[in-house]
């Protein structure tokens, strides 16, 4: 047994060559990483005193190593938390690097503290590297009505301010624009704290958001959270998936579920589309249990769970049970037994649809239709607007964006559309290359692959609920699991 500090912290290794670990935090929570059971993934599992927020902070754990989770059971009634989940790193693989497994049994025994990731258990995104810049630079949050250009018209106001962006973050979805950005004075390098500059920076902006919105058809007529903040960052450190959740909560405050519906989101639930994937997002009602059954299905990707259970969990939710798979076809399925955090099950009409409508917009929100642009370059000020002015000028538009630096480089991921909603005419590489830009890599997403939605209320009895569902099993199969548990005293 290996210890770190023994009354903090107790790992028991169960069997070593059977690649079974089992940690215990404050006698309170048991995290055990099992390689043996399953032939092509780990399994997680933890048993902790159950505690406000919990899921979605063992979420992030694995989140901000860029594993995938095929496969989960959580159940968390009786002030007990008992989650499951079978993981693949990012190559498709078994977790064999002892310092991910290690790092993953400290950071979910103290996911309410502040404990560092280590250098080989970092996360990465797109290929570029997070690092955590809450303390070395001034964060700025920005979010509002979208627009044609809007991305690039922030980038050369951040540089006509002399501000230096270390890493910015930027979603666009449904006429809406989330951006968190660092950033740092460019002669010391330092954070800009100066409260007057940064009024200043703030009215800018505000100024750049609000210039010629038009409202569009359906839309409010006004949208009250458009802002920019400077300083601290709210969402706490700025780890990935910190930085995402923010993204998230941004969007949901502009009210992003409620603009026009995105190409990849029409239709009426009928998958008419040749290689189309439906997306069905329905509620059900269980009177026994006084729960809202949320169920999902769509096309599978990395970080869907966070994405859905942060948006639960923001929208005020609990998440007492849930289950969530994929199948060989790239099918995700997630079930989710929910109620709010006053004890109640969504029961009105109108709640419904708007958990139905803030779900598909999570989802949709990080899939990204156009041309993914990724490229390095040595970081100057002004890189991003020049990179971002040439996107413009040819008539491609931004719709999500990961910037950061490394070292003395600078590497950008930038997802691109035409403006038009024409196919992107790839003679802008041309434009980038006359810039000095060669280090650049094109990948053509394939946009005949649409996806249409499914929207379902229902109210069902238990008796009535006939068809197959993940939560019949759950509680069997968190019993079966928990036996794997090893007492640790």
């Amino acid at each position: 047994m290996a210890a770190m500090d023994s009354s903090i912290l107790r790992y028991e290794i169960l069997a070593p060559e059977a690649n079974i670990y089992c940690s215990s935090w404050h006698c309170s929570c048991r995290v055990c990483i099992d390689n043996e059971s399953m032939e092509d993934c780990t399994v997680v599992k933890v048993d902790s005193v159950n505690k406000q927020g919990l899921l979605l902070e063992v979420v992030q754990v694995l989140t901000d190593l860029n594993l995938t989770i095929s496969k989960g059971y959580i159940s968390s009634d009786a002030g007990w938390f008992m989650d499951v989940f079978h993981v693949k790193d990012e190559h498709g693989k078994k977790l064999r690097d002892q310092n991910v497994i290690n790092y993953i049994q400290q950071a979910i025994g103290t996911t309410r503290e502040s404990t560092p990731s280590p250098p080989n258990a970092r996360a990465y995104t797109n290929n570029i590297f997070e690092a955590d810049h809450s303390s070395e630079h001034t964060a700025i949050e920005m979010s509002g009505t979208d627009r044609p250009g809007l991305f690039s018209e922030i980038s050369a106001a951040l540089a006509d301010l002399q501000c230096n962006i270390v890493e910015v973050h930027a979603w666009s979805h449904n006429a809406r624009l989330a951006c968190v950005a660092y950033i740092s004075d460019p002669s010391s390098h330092t954070p800009i704290e100066d409260p007057h500059r940064l009024a200043s920076i703030e009215d800018h902006l505000t100024t750049v958001l609000r210039t010629n919105t038009v409202r569009s058809a359906g839309e409010p007529s006004q949208i009250n959270n458009r802002e920019v903040k400077t300083g601290g960052f709210l969402g706490g450190e700025g780890t990935v998936s910190n930085v995402e959740r923010r993204l998230h909560q941004l969007m949901l405050s502009v009210r992003d579920f409620d603009g026009p519906r995105s190409s990849s989101s029409t239709g009426t639930g009928l998958n008419n589309n040749k290689g189309g994937s439906k997306m069905v997002v329905s509620i059900e009602n269980c009177d026994q249990k006084e729960y809202s059954i949320v169920n999902i299905e769509c096309k599978d990707r990395r970080r869907l769970m966070f994405d859905t259970v942060c948006t639960l969990t923001d929208m005020q939710y609990v998440i007492f049970h849930a289950s969530v798979s994929s199948d060989h076809d790239g099918r995700a399925f997630q079930e989710y037994f929910i109620r709010h955090n006053d004890g109640y099950a969504p029961n009105t009409e109108s709640e419904k649809e708007r958990v139905i409508k803030c779900l598909e917009a999570a989802i949709e929100r990080r899939v990204s239709e156009g041309v993914l642009l990724k490229l390095r370059a040595e970081n100057r000020l002004g890189l991003l607007s020049d990179i971002t002015r040439v996107l413009r000028e040819n008539g491609l538009a931004v719709v999500r964006a990961d910037v950061a630096t490394e070292g003395e480089k600078v590497v950008n991921a930038f997802y691109v559309r035409d403006i038009s909603g024409n196919e992107v005419d790839m003679g802008f590489i041309k434009s980038m290359k006359e810039m000095g830009l060669t280090d650049l890599e094109v990948i053509k997403n394939d946009t005949s692959t649409t996806t249409s939605t499914t929207r379902t209320i229902t109210n069902i009895s238990p008796d009535e609920r006939h068809r197959f569902s993940f939560g019949d099993l759950l509680k069997s199969q968190i019993e079966r699991f928990s036996h794997n548990f090893v007492a640790i005293n």
